[in-house]
C-alpha cells in the first residue's frame, strides 16, 4: 500500500529509490510489525483479561502446569496477525499475487482458529472445534490457495519438488502437487498448533522459520545469488522476504508477552496461521523439504503424538508420559523454564542445517 504509492513518485523523488530494494523494505517490515504488536499488545491484553477470554488447560497435564495458567488469556495470535499483516500491507507488493496468497491463507486459517478458540473458551473444554471441521476448513483453504496459484502466478516450477544437498535432483509431482501442497498446509498449521503448548515454546521457532525463509526467498529471488548458489530462480519470490519479515517482527513483540511467565497465550488464532502462511512461503519458494528441516522441532513434536496415538491404540500402552514431547519432559520433572530453552536450542541448531542446504549442493 505504502510501497505503492512512494514507489509511483520515484520520477519526481529520486531518493525514494530506496524502497526498491528488498532488503531496505524487510527491515521495516520486521519494525513495523515489532512497533504495531507492541502498540496494540498491553490494550488487548487488558481488554481479553477484563473479558475473562481465557481457555481451558489440560486437565491431564502436571499440577503445577494447570496452577500457574489458568486464567492466562488467549487468542494472542490476533495481535500477531495484526501485526504481520498490517506491515505486508504497508511494505510489500500488493501488486504480487503470491503477496495475497500469503495474505488469504494466513487470515482464513487464523479465522479458523479464532472460531476454534472461540468454542474452547463456551464451552469450556480444550476440545474446540471438531477435528473433521477444522480438517475440513483446512482442506478447503488449502484447495483455494492452491487454485489461485495455479491460476494466476505464472509459476513455472510449481509443479516441482526440489530435493535439498542434491543440484539436479528435482521431481515434477504433476497433478500430485496439489493434494502434496495441501498436505503440507495442513501439516505445519497442525504441528505449530501441537509445538504451542509452553509458555514462548513456538513463538521462537516459528521466528527462527520465519528469519531462515526471509533469506531463502531473497536468494531464490535474485537471479546472481540463485545463480551462484545453483538453486532454482523464480521471479518475484524476493518478495515473500517482506512478509516473512513482518512474521518475525510480530513473533519478537509477541515473545515479550508471551515469555515464561506468559501474559497471554498464541492459541489455534496463532498457531493454525504462523504454521499454514509458512507452509504457503516454502511451497512457493519451492523449498518444502528444507520446511521440514528448519521447522524440525515442529515435526518431532507432531510424530511423538502420532507414535504415542499408535501406540495406545495397538498395544494399549503409551510411550512417553503424555504427549506432544514437551509434556512428556515436564511429568519427568523438567522446570518448563528448561524445556522450553532447550527446544529454542534445538530450533536453532536446525535452522544452522536447513540454510547450509541453500550451498550443500
Amino acid at each position: 500500500m505504502l510501497y505503492n504509492f512512494l514507489i509511483s513518485s520515484v520520477e519526481q523523488y529520486s531518493f525514494l529509490n530506496v524502497f526498491k530494494y528488498i532488503t531496505f523494505r524487510t527491515g521495516l517490515a520486521v519494525g513495523t510489525s515489532l512497533l504495531i504488536v507492541f502498540l496494540i499488545g498491553e490494550p488487548l491484553i487488558k481488554l481479553f483479561s477484563k473479558n475473562q477470554i481465557s481457555g481451558p488447560i489440560r486437565q491431564d497435564g502436571p499440577i503445577d502446569h494447570i496452577i500457574k495458567k489458568t486464567g492466562t488469556p488467549t487468542m494472542g495470535g490476533l495481535i500477531i496477525i495484526i501485526g504481520m499483516i498490517g506491515s505486508t500491507l504497508l511494505w510489500a507488493d500488493l501488486k504480487n499475487i503470491f503477496i495475497w496468497v500469503l495474505i488469504f491463507v494466513s487470515l482464513s486459517l487464523g479465522v479458523l482458529g479464532f472460531i476454534d478458540d472461540l468454542l474452547k473458551i463456551k464451552l469450556k473444554n480444550s476440545r474446540g472445534l471438531n477435528s473433521k471441521m477444522k480438517l475440513s476448513g483446512q482442506l478447503i483453504i488449502g484447495v483455494i490457495a492452491m487454485v489461485i496459484l495455479i491460476k494466476y502466478s505464472n509459476h513455472e516450477h510449481l509443479y516441482k519438488l526440489y530435493f535439498p544437498f542434491f543440484k539436479n535432483l528435482i521431481i515434477n509431482l504433476g497433478l500430485f502437487f496439489i493434494p502434496f501442497a495441501i498436505f503440507i498446509i495442513i501439516g505445519a498449521s497442525n504441528a505449530v498448533n501441537l509445538t504451542d503448548g509452553l509458555d514462548g515454546l513456538a513463538t521462537v521457532p516459528v521466528m527462527l522459520v520465519a528469519l531462515s525463509f526471509t533469506l531463502i526467498c531473497y536468494v531464490v529471488g535474485n537471479t546472481i545469488f540463485a545463480e551462484y548458489l545453483q538453486i532454482q530462480y523464480i521471479p518475484n519470490v524476493g518478495e515473500l522476504s517482506i512478509f516473512c519479515g513482518s512474521i518475525v517482527g510480530a513473533c519478537l513483540g509477541f515473545l515479550w508477552y508471551n515469555a515464561p511467565p506468559a501474559k497471554i497465550f498464541m492459541g489455534d488464532t496463532g498457531s493454525l496461521s504462523l504454521g499454514g502462511s509458512l507452509a504457503a512461503v516454502a511451497i512457493i519458494a519451492k523449498h518444502e523439504i528444507v520446511l521440514a528441516i528448519i521447522g524440525g522441532l515442529f515435526v518431532l513434536e507432531t510424530v511423538s503424538v502420532i507414535i504415542q496415538v499408535i501406540s495406545y491404540k495397538l498395544t494399549g500402552k503409551r510411550v512417553f508420559k503424555m504427549a506432544p514431547i514437551h509434556h512428556h519432559f515436564e511429568k519427568k520433572g523438567w522446570a518448563e523454564s528448561t524445556i522450553v530453552i532447550r527446544f529454542w536450542i534445538i530450533a536453532i541448531i536446525l535452522a544452522l542445517i536447513g540454510l547450509a542446504t541453500l550451498k550443500l549442493r
